[in-house]
C-alpha cells in the first residue's frame, strides 16, 4: 500500500510538473515561413527587444514563437515593419492553364492583374518602402478612334519616415511607368504614408539578462524558468523516493545468525 501511494503521487507530481512546463512555453506568432523571411522577423523583434526563436516544421517550413505575454506586441511590432511581407501572384501563376479557354476579357483582366502585382512586389522591394501596393488601369480603347484614353497607375506605399520623400517618390513613379507599356510618368500617382514608429534603422535598448541559479535568461523569462526548474526538482524528488520505496519492499529478507550453543 505504502508504494502504490508513493506511486500515486508521483503520478500527480509528473502531471502538475508537466503542467507547469506546458504554462512556461512560448506561444506560435507565425507558421508556414520561409527560412529568409522567418530570419527578418526573428531579427526585427530582437532588434525591438522581443525574445523569438525559430522552431522547423516537419515540411521544412519555419514557425516563430515567443513570449505569450508579449504576443500582442510582437504583433504590432512585425505589423509596423511591413513583416511578413505581402505574397504577390507572378504571371506564372495569373496564367496558370486550368484546362479551360480563357475569353478575352478574362484574358485582360489577368493581364492587368498580374501587371499590378508584379509592380507591387518590385516596389516593396525598394529601400525605404516597408509595404506597396499598385493599382493598373488599361483602357480598352478602339483602334478607330483617334481620341484614346491614357493608361494610369495608383500606387500606395508605407515608408520609413527616415527616408527622403523627394528622393523615393521618383524612383516609384518611374519604375511604374517604365513596367507598363504607353504609361507616362505624369500619370502615375503615389500617396505615401509614414509607419507610425521610431525609426526602423535605430535599435532598441540593451536587452536586460538576469542570472537564475547560474542561468542568464532574459528577464521577461525569469520566472517561467524559475517554475520549470522547480517543476524538474519536484519530479526528481519523487522519482527519488518512489525508486527508494520500490528497493526497500523488494529488498531480500535477511536470516538472522543464532549463536551456537555446545552440546551437552
Amino acid at each position: 500500500m505504502a508504494l502504490r501511494s508513493v506511486l500515486k503521487t508521483g503520478r500527480l507530481a509528473l502531471a502538475l510538473a508537466g503542467a507547469l512546463l506546458l504554462a512556461a512555453c512560448d506561444t506560435d506568432l507565425y507558421t508556414n515561413l520561409d527560412e529568409r523571411e522567418a530570419n527578418l522577423m526573428v531579427a526585427a523583434l530582437i532588434d525591438r527587444g522581443i525574445p523569438a526563436s525559430r522552431v522547423v516544421e516537419k515540411s521544412g517550413k519555419m514557425t516563430i514563437t515567443v513570449d505569450k505575454d508579449r504576443f500582442a506586441e510582437a504583433v504590432k511590432t512585425l505589423n509596423d515593419a511591413g513583416l511578413p511581407r505581402e505574397r504577390f501572384a507572378n504571371m506564372g501563376e495569373v496564367f496558370k492553364r486550368d484546362g479551360l479557354v480563357a475569353s478575352p476579357v478574362q484574358e485582360r483582366a489577368q493581364m492587368i492583374y498580374a501587371l499590378s502585382e508584379e509592380l507591387s512586389r518590385t516596389v516593396s522591394e525598394i529601400d525605404g518602402v516597408v509595404s506597396a501596393r499598385v493599382h493598373v488601369v488599361l483602357p480598352e480603347n478602339d483602334p478607330l478612334k483617334r481620341d484614346a484614353a491614357p493608361s494610369s497607375a495608383s500606387v500606395f506605399i508605407r515608408y520609413d519616415p527616415s527616408m527622403k520623400l523627394n528622393e523615393l517618390l521618383p524612383q516609384i513613379k518611374t519604375l511604374v511607368a517604365n513596367g507598363i507599356a504607353g504609361l507616362s510618368y505624369d500619370k502615375v500617382s503615389v500617396t505615401p504614408v509614414a509607419v507610425p514608429t521610431a525609426k526602423l534603422n535605430e535599435s532598441a535598448s540593451p536587452t536586460p539578462y538576469v542570472s537564475v541559479m547560474g542561468i542568464w535568461v532574459h528577464q521577461e523569462s525569469a520566472g517561467r524558468l524559475m517554475w520549470m526548474l522547480l517543476g524538474l526538482a519536484a519530479i526528481a524528488i519523487v522519482a527519488a523516493a518512489a525508486l527508494a520505496a520500490l528497493l526497500w519492499r523488494n529488498r531480500k529478507p535477511t536470516l538472522k545468525l543464532q549463536p551456537l550453543v555446545p552440546a551437552k
